[in-house]
């Protein structure tokens, strides 16, 4: 099964299609929790503008996978089943892991804070019950603005930076994460 996705589709997207795959993604989401019944994690990339699937995003998408199989591999957590799929409306992955959620969400949190991409990525975390971990639950603050230090939820319902700006940003952490000997 590949893991790592090529080709994207650098198609734009509506809204209309962007909520109905987050529909689909919570649908899978369930599904594999009732199948596997341990802590799942849901893992996609911050992907701004009407283009979610690109050469960007994908190769965003494909360090964080490379990242967290490593990061389970050294906690010695089983991962049970592990999926990747390429949309049009940006990468997915799952990964059904047999550790305990508290401690999966608090190293998931970790990574993306200090990760060199893992501002670009978004690590949910379901207990085996199906209840998403929050930030907030671990007393955390919203995640940040890539360009500035406000509320990225803020910056992005107010549209303050350009997209070409929030791109750029994205290729420069990317093009530092293909540098460090440690991505």
């Amino acid at each position: 099964m590949p893991l790592y996705l090529t080709s994207a589709c650098n198609s734009a997207v509506s809204l209309a299609d962007l909520l109905a795959s987050r529909d689909v993604r919570q649908a899978r989401q369930q599904l594999w929790l009732k199948k596997y019944a341990t802590p799942l994690i849901s893992f996609t990339t911050l992907a701004p503008g009407p283009v979610k699937d690109s050469s960007l995003t994908r190769s965003i998408f494909n360090h964080g996978v490379r990242t967290l199989r490593d990061w389970l591999e050294d906690s010695g957590w089983e991962i049970k089943n592990q999926l990747c799929l390429g949309l049009p409306t940006g990468a997915e992955g799952l990964l059904a892991v047999d550790a305990q959620a508290q401690a999966l969400k608090a190293a998931a949190i970790e990574l993306e804070q200090h990760a060199p991409l893992g501002r670009l990525w978004d690590i949910d975390v379901f207990t085996a019950q199906g209840k998403l971990l929050s930030r907030s639950a671990f007393s955390l603050p919203p995640r940040r603005c890539l360009l500035c230090e406000q509320d990225a939820r803020i910056c992005a319902r107010e549209r303050k930076h350009s997209l070409a700006d929030l791109l750029n940003r994205m290729e420069a952490l990317l093009d530092a994460a293909d540098c460090s000997p440690h991505a």
